[in-house]
């Protein structure tokens, strides 16, 4: 197994007691969803950093968490790491090249271990629909406390509806302001159509000051400025 650590943003309180809201959130939908997919409608909306501290939060009331980052095409997770070397990833393991161990990574977080995208396959959704993936997902049920899975964007790519139909599970990233109704309601038919049940939706890059509320500047700040650095250190 390796290591690695990961860069960990200290959250301003009233955005650590959001995701504290998120955590209660899913441990009220019962005992039994245990295995979560987690999408969004387009890229960018914030996704990928929103799961990274929801597994963080978890990890505080000591839960086991894995953290399998399954966006094949575009990972935005592996940019997290800054100390450690990765010689496998997802693709490697859905494809036989590597053990389970080889490509489970511990780190810095007590209690969250991950599974990094590294390789990106000439086929991903036909890996991501492999018996492979569904035994991994069965496995790591047994051994973690939650399995949440980072997908890509739904409205883009199906992987995330591949995915979904083998976990307890789905959850939706939206970024306010950014994503149509249409959109919304086209993705949530993706996942209602795994037969997968969507658990909820995370409004994200809320502007909360615009609605009279206090700390709104700090959340549609902070989110919406590490967003935009993120999409755009991608895009150079």
């Amino acid at each position: 197994m390796e290591y690695v650590e990961l860069k960990l943003d200290e959250l301003p309180y009233e955005i650590n007691e959001e995701i504290k809201l998120l955590r209660t959130n899913l441990q009220f939908c019962g005992a039994d969803k245990r295995v979560i997919c987690v999408t969004s409608a387009l890229a960018s909306e914030g996704k990928s950093t929103t799961v990274l501290n929801l597994c963080r939060s978890l990890t505080e009331q000591n839960k086991r968490v894995l953290l399998i980052d399954a966006d094949l095409r575009k990972s935005v997770l592996r940019r997290k790491i800054t100390l450690g070397k990765l010689r496998f990833g997802l693709s490697h393991l859905l494809t036989g090249q590597c053990t389970l161990d080889d490509v489970t990574c511990r780190t810095n977080v007590k209690g969250l271990t991950v599974i990094f995208s590294l390789v990106t396959p000439p086929n991903p959704s036909e890996i991501l629909s492999s018996k492979q993936m569904e035994e991994l997902l069965r496995a790591a049920k047994d051994s973690f406390d939650y399995v949440i899975v980072d997908t890509p964007p739904l409205g883009m790519v199906v992987d995330a509806a591949v995915i979904a139909q083998h976990c307890d599970g789905a959850m939706l990233v939206i970024s306010a302001g950014e994503v149509s109704y249409r959109a919304a309601q086209d993705v949530v038919g993706k996942l209602k159509n795994t037969g997968c049940p969507v658990l909820g939706v995370i409004l994200n890059k809320v502007d909360r000051k615009k609605s009279g509320k206090y700390y709104g500047r700090y959340y549609g700040r902070y989110y919406g400025s590490k967003y935009y650095e993120e999409d755009e250190g991608a895009k150079r």
